[in-house]
């Protein structure tokens, strides 16, 4: 069954429910209030009677006063004498109107059928006033119910028609305005069904909804996921073409070394070491590609250690020192203590592929300069440099993989593949941290490195953590 239907079953459903209920509720409250009216009618007409008085003696009741209000009949019945008295209008029936009710000692309403007809009837005990208050008698009013009776088989066609209709309506209404808010839902099934069909991710849902309700919510959410659908699979496409071309320069140099050293027929020292040159190139990738997947997936390995930044700073100083020659001018600034939650090695990794960088593309007698600050609650190492820097259209992709601001620019020998600040962001995030570029043309770049301190649990003091996804918007700029 479609949803269509089902909601205009519930609705159906529901609203039977809340008539029924409605409808028994008035059916008992006019029932009991028409039988009330009956009831208040025999107990005056009782008091009338029995304040009017009678013989001490016997039990002759003056009925003239009663004999005026033709629907209420009158018996006075003895004990032991049967049959004493009854009004004009009582119709002769040899019998009690409730024989059954002549055996008490308390007033009783009682509804029996006499003579076919349905008839409400009160009985009052007659009591002796100069003896012991024993019951002489019984005084038994009657009157017909057949009002009471035609008011309420005609209520209850009304409110069975009122129920039937009210029904019929509401299914009605409920399975067009069904059919009218899911219509949107029939155009989400079909524009998915041509995206399926036709592999065209750029097809969007057009907003007919208001955005604020449930189906516009859905039309707009629906429309995201196509969104970064699409530029995932744009991703996903770029990668598998960026590696292609990544790995063919490394194996054409393999097989044009291995076909010359198949033509000259002996081993050539010159040719074995570019061979392995390449190689090691092709491994680095494949290790770097492998980091980054498990890195981007949440599932890269990190330990949980205090980790001395100025200590790890130093190490990679070191180390970029060897980079760097006399070429590049290394230093280090401002330098405090601060420890972090981590990985060592991860983190070691992060500052030198951000060293290497900016040693790279540094020229020959230009600066790099490292720094580590505390900053509230977190902790910044910055490396600033003095090349060319990145233009501001270039500053949203650098973390993206195999991005190079000049495409122009070949890599060294043994350089990487572009790789090494897009496993730097996703390492920083991993750690709870961020990263953030900011660069000018012609005067340098600055990367900084954000983590939380390790006594400061994580909670956001000076800069808030990282937001959005790698790749949907640029870092913040360094202040």
């Amino acid at each position: 069954m479609t949803l269509r239907g089902r909601l205009t079953i519930w609705y159906t459903t529901v609203l039977a429910v809340v008539l029924l209920l409605f409808g028994s509720a008035t059916y008992s409250i006019v029932s009991y209030s028409m039988l009330r009216q009956d009831d208040d009618t025999l107990t005056k007409t009782a008091d009338d009677i029995l304040l009017a008085g009678r013989s001490s003696e016997t039990l002759a009741f003056t009925l003239r006063a009663v004999d005026l209000t033709t629907n209420v009949y009158v018996q006075v019945w003895g004990v032991t004498s049967g049959l004493v008295n009854q009004s004009a209008n009582s119709p002769e029936l040899g019998h009690a109107f409730d024989p059954a009710a002549l055996t008490g000692d308390q007033r009783t309403f009682t509804s029996v059928t006499v003579n076919a007809t349905h008839m409400r009837v009160l009985t009052v005990p007659v009591r002796d006033s100069s003896s012991n208050g024993d019951v002489v008698g019984y005084l038994q009013l009657a009157t017909s119910l057949a009002p009471v009776d035609h008011a309420q088989r005609l209520l209850l066609i009304v409110l069975i028609g009122a129920a039937l209709s009210s029904l019929a309506v509401a299914a009605l209404v409920g399975w067009t305005t069904g059919g009218a808010a899911l219509r949107p839902l029939d155009r989400v099934t079909e524009t998915a069904l041509k995206i399926s069909r036709a592999d065209d991710l750029s097809r969007r849902i057009p907003m007919t909804a208001s955005p604020q309700d449930e189906v516009g919510r859905l039309i707009e959410a629906f429309n995201d996921t196509l969104d970064r659908l699409e530029r995932l699979f744009e991703t996903q496409r770029r990668f598998m073409a960026d590696v292609s071309h990544e790995l063919r320069t490394p194996l054409t140099a393999i097989r044009g070394n291995l076909d010359l050293l198949r033509k000259i027929g002996n081993v050539d020292s010159e040719s074995l070491e570019a061979v392995t040159s390449e190689v090691e190139r092709m491994t680095r990738l494949v290790k770097d590609l492998l980091i980054l997947a498990q890195a981007e997936s949440g599932r890269l390995p990190l330990g949980r250690e205090s980790v001395e930044l100025d200590t790890l700073m130093l190490d990679v100083y070191k180390e970029g020192k060897l980079l760097a020659r006399d070429r590049v001018e290394l230093k280090i600034g401002q330098e405090d203590q601060a420890t972090v939650l981590g990985d060592r090695d991860r983190l070691k990794q992060v500052l030198l592929n951000i060293l290497t960088n900016a040693i790279e593309y540094t020229g020959r007698g230009g600066n790099v300069n490292m720094g580590l600050a505390r900053v509230g609650e977190w902790a910044r190492v910055t490396v600033s440099d003095s090349g060319p820097g990145i233009p501001p259209d270039d500053l949203p992709h650098v973390f993206e993989r195999f991005y190079r601001a000049d495409s122009s620019r070949q890599r060294s020998k043994g350089g990487g593949a572009g790789l090494g600040l897009s496993i730097a962001y996703w390492i920083t995030r991993g750690h709870g941290g961020n990263i953030e570029v900011a660069s000018e043309v012609g005067k340098g770049t600055t990367f900084a490195i954000w983590l939380p301190l390790v006594d400061s649990g994580g909670a956001s003091g000076g800069r808030p953590r990282p937001a959005g996804e790698h790749g949907r918007r640029a870092p913040e700029a360094v202040s």
